[in-house]
């Protein structure tokens, strides 16, 4: 029962965590469509050579975090797989710390009205239009970071329930048969030391000791 529970647990903890791996990976694209549309802007000049120019931040924001969610949801394959100790603290870690990442820019946010100064400027633009975007789809913009928050806090709840059900047990190991033989060889008659009569080898000293030892006996 306990092996039905922690299978149907790692599935599910498999399923949450690819969406997190597909949030991280369309952040991804998001970014490098931003990267390629800034260069166009900047009259294709690499990077090296717009230093002059401010580091736009917001997109390697974008591009940072989406890394992170697919290293993310690639520790948590392993970890849902293997079921270790090690790997599910590991991963139970990097979750958590993602939360309180989001907790503390979504707190600054609500909380401080001059929230849009602890920012730098961005000099794509994409910031403001991020913004724009969001005041006018609020609603499903707040919906769809709820789903998200839900999701990651969801993952951490199986991680906590999987590491409680433990590793897997592997019953049809050498030493549960070892086990059933202990008693056989406990209770296992030893042959005697000698063989009472003619012998079929040994030398003419033993034969002749046994004929005597029989014939006393008689």
């Amino acid at each position: 029962m306990g092996g039905v529970v922690r299978s149907c647990v790692q599935s599910i903890l498999k399923l949450v965590n690819s969406v997190i791996g597909m949030v991280g990976l369309a952040m991804i694209m998001y970014s490098l469509w931003l990267i390629r549309s800034w260069q166009r802007n900047m009259g294709h000049l690499s990077f090296d050579h717009s230093h002059h120019h401010p580091i736009p931040w917001f997109i390697y924001s974008i591009l940072g975090l989406g890394i992170t969610l697919c290293v993310i949801t690639c520790s948590g394959h392993i970890a849902a797989d293997t079921a270790n100790g090690c790997c599910l603290y590991s991963y139970m870690v990097f979750v958590f710390l993602l939360l309180m990442l989001e907790a503390g820019v979504a707190a600054d946010i609500f909380l401080n009205h001059d929230w849009e100064e602890d920012f730098p400027d961005d000099p794509t633009g994409r910031f403001d239009q991020f913004k724009e975007f969001v005041r006018l789809n609020f609603d499903i913009c707040k919906w769809i970071g709820l789903s998200i928050v839900c999701v990651q806090g969801l993952s951490l709840l199986l991680a906590m329930i999987l590491k409680a059900l433990g590793p897997h047990q592997y019953y049809d190991s050498d030493d549960e048969y070892v086990t059933e033989r202990v008693p056989l060889l406990k209770n296992a008659v030893l042959p005697p030391p000698y063989v009472i009569g003619d012998p079929v080898y040994g030398s003419k000293n033993d034969a002749w000791n046994i004929r005597i030892n029989d014939k006393a006996t008689r």
